[in-house]
């Protein structure tokens, strides 16, 4: 298989938790002999160096392939810019501007800010120069000028309706910011939607390796959550109170809105919601949709399935199984169609054509989405093949080596209440070749009994 190689390269690199999750995957009923990973990814943040590299090395071909000369950041306290800690400077207290120009291949980049913060900035040594700007001027109108007198090209800013994060620049701060530059300079500015996308789409192999550990303590999590269902006592809420109690033990935060991570539902599809007090029955497909975060940075988004043995069953009856074996074979028809150059609506065409052939009722949702820095992160949606649903721009991008997704494998059919949808969700980087899964995919469905 293409993706072996460095699935196993990230298996020896996390060789500790992975292994536990691997030896899980393998069964179909389970016991909770797993250990436990107390202060797991609770050292010192590897994400200054990372956060380097990454404006060493990728930042350039970005503002490159945008065709932004320049790129300024606009910090404050409080209501800061989403890409702040991207760039250094999460802890402005009076306005800051960080910003950044391509000289000859190179990237040149420069702090404009006040002598309170100046001396700390010039200790982390992450930008070629720090301006100290007198109080009285301020920094917002010593980048202004510089960009006005130093630049002869696009000059990027943090404005945009389709990508949120590039859009971290208020109404108030553009209008300031840009009234202090000169009319030649204002003609020039462009949304930095396009090169925060290819930035921030693609991620280093040091911050792919730090997400395989984490889908596999995801994934090991949910298991050992499923080994405590007692059918016709345990509730949904049990399941997500239990993970809840994992992630507090481990010291690592949610990957998306506290409120509906996880998602527990052994009922009707609910979409994304919180868990409710249902008790599971026998006969029951329960779904865990779950996340984390770690090192206040990476997240990752997996779910795993299980059915509720009735007492005299020793496995799934053959349409659960069936429905199953449909979704699985799907999320690896969508691995499998997952390599650079294929677009998004490509990949989620192909799992729709098996989806169909296989008598699935039409899912609403994409088949997956780039993820990193959020659940829901920058880069190309596998979607767009649904019908009666126009296709989002993303879905038109293509796929490019070192992009991460979380992306699912569907199967949806009618039940009492209304619907439900198996929807086989896995994490994946794109390699040189093809893709990689993060973690052991789900292979079997989990057995309760």
């Amino acid at each position: 298989m293409k993706h072996q190689p460095l699935f196993l390269r990230l298996l020896l690199k996390a060789a500790p938790l992975i292994l536990i999750a691997l030896t899980m995957l393998s069964c179909t009923s389970h016991d909770n002999t797993a250990g436990e990973h107390p202060g797991l990814f609770s050292g010192p943040s590897p994400w200054p160096e990372i956060r380097q590299e990454r404006i060493g090395t990728l930042l350039g071909p970005a503002m490159q392939r945008a065709e932004a000369e320049a790129w300024a950041v606009v910090c404050r306290s409080n209501n800061n810019d989403p890409l702040a800690a991207h760039v250094g400077c999460e802890n402005a207290v009076a306005p800051a501007v960080f910003a950044f120009q391509q000289r000859g291949g190179e990237i040149f980049s420069l702090a404009f800010s006040p002598p309170g913060e100046a001396a700390a900035l010039q200790e982390l040594g992450l930008q070629d120069s720090v301006v100290v700007v007198d109080y009285n001027i301020g920094a917002m109108r010593a980048a202004a000028e510089w960009l006005s007198n130093n630049t002869t090209g696009a000059i990027a800013l943090n404005y945009s309706s389709s990508n949120e994060f590039a859009d971290g620049l208020s109404h108030t701060q553009y209008s300031a910011f840009t009234g202090m530059m000169t009319p030649g300079a204002r003609n020039r500015i462009v949304s930095s939607e396009e090169l925060v996308y290819e930035w921030l789409s693609v991620k280093l192999p040091a911050e792919v390796e730090i997400m395989a550990e984490a889908a596999a303590v995801t994934a090991q999590w949910q298991h050992e959550a499923y080994a405590q269902v007692v059918p016709g006592v345990s509730t949904d809420r049990d399941i997500a109170d239990f993970l809840k109690a994992k992630m507090r033990e481990a010291g690592v935060t949610d990957a998306w809105a506290p409120d509906q991570n996880p998602l527990v539902n052994s009922g009707p599809d609910r979409g994304h919601a919180h868990a409710t007090d249902r008790v599971i029955q026998h006969g029951d497909v329960i779904q865990i949709d779950f996340g984390i975060r770690v090192y206040d940075r990476w997240v990752t988004d997996i779910q795993r399935f299980a059915y509720v043995l009735h007492p005299d069953e020793t496995e799934a009856p053959v349409r659960i199984q069936q429905y199953w074996e449909v979704a699985r074979e799907g999320n690896r028809r969508a691995l499998a169609a997952m390599r650079p150059g294929v677009t998004g609506l490509q990949v989620d065409v192909t799992q729709r054509e098996w989806m169909r052939e296989n008598g699935s009722m039409e899912v609403f949702w994409s088949t997956g989405h780039p993820v990193g820095y959020q659940a829901h992160d920058v880069g190309p949606r596998l979607g767009g093949g649904q019908l009666d649903r126009e296709p989002s721009p993303y879905s038109f991008r293509e796929l490019r080596e070192g992009m991460v997704f979380a992306f699912d494998g569907f199967y949806k059919w009618e039940i009492e209440g209304g619907t439900k949808t198996i929807s086989v969700e896995e994490m994946a980087v794109v390699t040189e070749s093809g893709a990689a899964y993060l973690t052991a995919p789900q292979e079997e469905l989990i057995l309760i009994r």
